[in-house]
């Protein structure tokens, strides 16, 4: 595991930009309002090496009953090295401190991802209950 610290903060916009270029989300990311976004986090971390933003995770939500983990990127030369589990568990952690019983708790996982989040206790409910959404403008 590579030697780095979780901050409990937000990325800065430059930081969280950085981030999503180089996991390949700047097709999909509206980056002038990304400053509103992060600042509208419950709660957001980053993680640090050698004074380098190399990793962040965000939740997002109503901070009552539906909570999102959103954004968890970890730079590709960081990768596979437990930066992303060191984010999650934290994230995580404020989840099990703060939500109430019964809340949602959702995310979107990227191709491959699945089993990592799994192991948190996510699952896909498909039939009964199928995540969709759609992409402005409308």
């Amino acid at each position: 595991m590579t030697n780095c610290k979780i901050v409990e903060r937000a990325p800065t916009p430059d930081e969280y930009r950085n981030l999503c270029v180089s996991v390949g989300w700047e097709s999909v990311m509206n980056f002038e309002v990304a400053q509103k976004a992060i600042e509208n986090s419950l709660f957001a971390v980053v993680a640090r090496k050698d004074d380098q933003t190399v990793g962040m995770g965000r939740i997002i939500g109503d901070g009552a009953i539906f909570y999102y983990v959103q954004d968890i990127a970890v730079s590709p030369k960081y990768q596979k090295r437990g930066i992303g589990t060191k984010i999650l568990d934290t994230l995580m952690d404020y989840i099990k401190t703060h939500a109430p019983e019964k809340a949602f708790v959702g995310l979107f996982a990227a191709e491959g991802t699945v089993p990592f989040y799994e192991q948190y206790g996510f699952k896909d409910y498909s039939p009964s209950m199928t995540g969709i959404f759609r992409v402005t403008p409308i």
